[in-house]
Order: C-alpha cells, then sequence, then structure tokens
C-alpha cells in the first residue's frame, strides 16, 4: 500500500489521497459532492450547485491580479470502476489500493482514478492556496462525465463568468488538446426464441479474458482486441463447424471502455465436445497470434459447467451469431484534415444474453457530426434487419478548434517556457465536456491539458509521478500569467 512519503510533498497529491478515499463512480457522486462541499465550507469559499448537480467554487483573485481576466478551472468527479476479475475488491466501500512503480503510480486491480481525479486534485490545491498567484478563479466539477456526460449537458448558460476556461483531462502532458470528437450511444435489445435442452446433452463455459482493453477513443487506433467481438468470431467458426446451443453472453462492461473479457455458456451432445475443444485451442492460437503485440496476455479456456436448462432455437442462434460476427467495431474513418487523427470509430462495448434476452452498448465517436449518426447507422443496421429494437441516447457535440485564439498562443509559450519544447496543439478522439460547455457558454476559449496517464479506463491505469509535477507548475506558471 502507498505511503505518503513515497509521493512528492505537493498539496495536490494530498488531495488525490482524500478523493481515493471516496467511492465515486458515475452518477453516485453524493459522497465526493459532499466531500467539496465541505472542502469550501471550511475555506469560507463561494459555492454553488446547479440543479444538475454541478458545483462551482469561486475564489477572489491575489493582490494585483483583481484586473486580470476570471479564469475557469474545470474537471469532473466521477471515475471508471473498474477491475480485474481476478480482484477482490469493492469500489462502494473501500478506497483505491495505490503504489508506487518505478516512475508511475498505480491501482493494484483497479483503475487508479487519475482521470480525472488529478485534475480535481489540481483545482482544489488552487482553491486551498493562499501562496499562488492567480486572478479570480471558478472551479467548476462537473458530474457523471464518464457515462454520458450529464453534468456538462445540464449546465446552465452563462452560469460561468470566465473568460477562458482550463479543462485539465488530457493525458499527454506534450499536449494542448484544442478539439475532441461528439459520441452517441446505440443501444439494442431483442427477445430471442428459446428452447429446453436435451438432459443428454453437457454445459461448458468458453473464457476470453486477459486482453488489454483501454479508453475507447483515446486508445482505439492501438488495434487492441475488443472481446465480445473475438467471442463471436469463436462462435461464428464454431457455428460452421459443430453443433452446439448458445444460452447465455456476458461480455464486456462499461460503453467507454474496450472490453476486456467475455464468457459465453453453451451445451453440445458429448460426441461434439472433442471437435469443439479442437476448435477453441486452435483460435486461442490464432488469436494470440495476431494480438501478440497489443494483448500478450489474451486466453481463451474452457471449463465444465451446469448444463443450462434453456438455449436459443437454432435460427434465433444462427441469425445472432452472424449479426454479432458483422457488427462494426473499430476505426471507421481516418481525418482527412488532421494527419493520424481518428475521425470516426465505434466501440462494441457490451453484449448480454440471458433468458432469450439480448442487451448491446456500444458507443460511436466523430469529429464530424454527420459521420458520427453515419456510424450508428451503420452498427444499428444489422440488428433493425433481425427486428431488433435499436435506440440511441447520450448524444454530445465535439468541440470545434480555434487554433488561433489568445489562450492557445499564450499557452504554446508558456508550455515551451517550462518545458523546452513546444507543445503538440491537436484534437483527441476522446469525448470532453468541453463541446458542451462551449454550448452553454459560446464566448469562452478553452484548452485542455493534463499530466501523463496511460491506460484509463482499465485496471492498468497509471500516472506518470514526475510528469504530474511538471503539470502542476505549469498550470501554476499559466495561472500567474494570464492576461
Amino acid at each position: 500500500m502507498l505511503k505518503r512519503n513515497e509521493l512528492p510533498a505537493n498539496a495536490y497529491w494530498d488531495f488525490f489521497i482524500q478523493l481515493n478515499e471516496i467511492p465515486r463512480a458515475s452518477k453516485k457522486e453524493e459522497a465526493v459532492c459532499a466531500y467539496v462541499k465541505a472542502f469550501a465550507q471550511q475555506r469560507e469559499l463561494e459555492i454553488e450547485e446547479d440543479p444538475t448537480g454541478n458545483l462551482l467554487i469561486r475564489k477572489q483573485a491575489s493582490p494585483g491580479m483583481e484586473e486580470r481576466p476570471v479564469i475557469a478551472l474545470q474537471g469532473h468527479l466521477d471515475m471508471v470502476h473498474q477491475k480485474n476479475a481476478s480482484v477482490g475488491f469493492d469500489f462502494a466501500s473501500e478506497g483505491i489500493r495505490m503504489k508506487v512503480d518505478g516512475e508511475w503510480l498505480k491501482a493494484e486491480g483497479t483503475t487508479l482514478g487519475a482521470d480525472n481525479g488529478l485534475g480535481v486534485a489540481y483545482m482544489l490545491a488552487v482553491l486551498d492556496s493562499d501562496s499562488l498567484v492567480h486572478p479570480r478563479v471558478e472551479a467548476l466539477f462537473t458530474i457523471d462525465e464518464e457515462t454520458g456526460m450529464t453534468g456538462a449537458k445540464g449546465l446552465q448558460e452563462n452560469w460561468l463568468k470566465a473568460k477562458y476556461l482550463l479543462n485539465i483531462d488530457t493525458e499527454e502532458d506534450d499536449e494542448l488538446t484544442i478539439g475532441c470528437a461528439g459520441g452517441v450511444d446505440t443501444l439494442i435489445a431483442h427477445s430471442l426464441d428459446t428452447e429446453a435442452i436435451p438432459e443428454t446433452h453437457i454445459g461448458r463455459a468458453i473464457e476470453l479474458k486477459g486482453l488489454f482493453g483501454g479508453h475507447s477513443g483515446t486508445d482505439i487506433h492501438l488495434g487492441r482486441a475488443n472481446a465480445n467481438k473475438l467471442l463471436f468470431r469463436l462462435l461464428h467458426r464454431l457455428q460452421e463447424q459443430c453443433a452446439f446451443t448458445l444460452s447465455e453472453v456476458d461480455g464486456g462492461g462499461l460503453r467507454n471502455a474496450i472490453p476486456r473479457e467475455a464468457i459465453a455458456h453453451i451445451s453440445c451432445a458429448p460426441g461434439e465436445w472433442e471437435k469443439i475443444e479442437d476448435i477453441i485451442g486452435e483460435m486461442e492460437q490464432v488469436f494470440r497470434h495476431e494480438y501478440s503485440f497489443t494483448d500478450p496476455e489474451l486466453s481463451l479456456a474452457c471449463r465444465s459447467v451446469e448444463r443450462p436448462a434453456m438455449g436459443l432455437v437454432a435460427d434465433e442462434q444462427k441469425s445472432l451469431i452472424h449479426v454479432l460476427q458483422a457488427t462494426f467495431n473499430g476505426i471507421y474513418r481516418l481525418s482527412p484534415e488532421v494527419a493520424d487523427l481518428v475521425e470516426s470509430s465505434s466501440n462494441l462495448a457490451r453484449v448480454r444474453l440471458l433468458n432469450g434476452q439480448l442487451d448491446v452498448q456500444s458507443l460511436q465517436r466523430s469529429s464530424r457530426e454527420s459521420a458520427k449518426w453515419d456510424v450508428s447507422d451503420t452498427v444499428a443496421a444489422p440488428f433493425r434487419a433481425m427486428g431488433a429494437q435499436v435506440r440511441t441516447e447520450g448524444s454530445y457535440p465535439g468541440w470545434t478548434p480555434q487554433p488561433g485564439s489568445a489562450l492557445v498562443q499564450l499557452m504554446t509559450e508558456l508550455h515551451e517556457e517550462s518545458f523546452g519544447r513546444p507543445p503538440r496543439v491537436l484534437a483527441c478522439h476522446a469525448g470532453l465536456e468541453c463541446g458542451l460547455i462551449g454550448e452553454a457558454m459560446p464566448e469562452m476559449q478553452m484548452i485542455s491539458f493534463g499530466p501523463t496517464i496511460r491506460n484509463a479506463h482499465s485496471p492498468d491505469e497509471c500516472a506518470h509521478i514526475a510528469s504530474a509535477e511538471k503539470v502542476w507548475d505549469y498550470l501554476c506558471l499559466v495561472l500567474s500569467r494570464i492576461n
């Protein structure tokens, strides 16, 4: 477990440690909101809460900075709760178990919460400090960013008075992000016919695990395996050569995380099992070869389970497996304007089949609004063809870059002054709240930055300690020089 003296003495680490003691899943931010409110009240800072649940703390300018433009700091209070299946951990009652591993801060088998806990910790440290030089500060703490950007969507127009906004939610310390993709969830529900499974059949569970996973936006270009796609690729192969009945599927988890694990429950006649087992072994080798670089721990195994009572009828099973084999996943199009930027993508995030009820969750992202809906329609079309119910929800806009803004120019200059090199000024394929904030405050200039964080939204999430220190110093410099 982490010892406080293993991290630098800066106050934002204290706030990050305190945040990680508080359960803060998306849509369950009551405890962390109470913590922020108590923080403000203890320091006699002005605090407001809007009807959505966002919090806004205002702090007066340092002496001599009263005439500078008001600056807003923004981060989201929720974090992604993900853990390895083998780890015993209750996010609802336990604090994140952190550890230092060389240059990195990590968690023990769970997400670390550096996304966006470090950004929030920076904000609290600014509000807490009596020595920092800064203009009037508005610190905006939003809720439910990870599962729909509910907080940003609910912002009241012109609630903030700031001219500039710093979103502290980017994960590479050499980047200034000035644009991002929009997104939409495409959700499928369908009831499939089932029938009784013969008592002579045997039950088996096929488990795919050990995948790397990651953020479905910022990591989609890395070509990592999607557990749902590989599982149905296997089932498609089995269906072509063997006789079996599919009863259950449980694959993936959060909408914005690349699925790392998936399991299917099947049954078959005893004489069919040897052939099925051979194909599973063969496909494990195929998958391990194809994903040896991105997912070296990939494993595909089977174990005996109790024979399911019911399974899909043959025609329904065939249709379902064909449709999920055909479901688009990954990069849809690269940006024609910005080199190496993914324009549009889709993540087949969640597939669940239980008692004949199918539920599928996917997330489409694009920096082009029309393309976002095109990808959503592409994913939905095969399911509509099989008669499934399809709906979309949670649509949010992208953020249009303004590369010539005064804020971008100033922060570029200060980045070079701080780090000795110019930053990469770019747009990203993740969904940031800036697009929605820009709708509520259209005159505000915005930029996103942050310390280096790896593998967000997965149990391999880690934060680079020295990078966090550098970005804190950079933030302090920006606050002192904003004009």
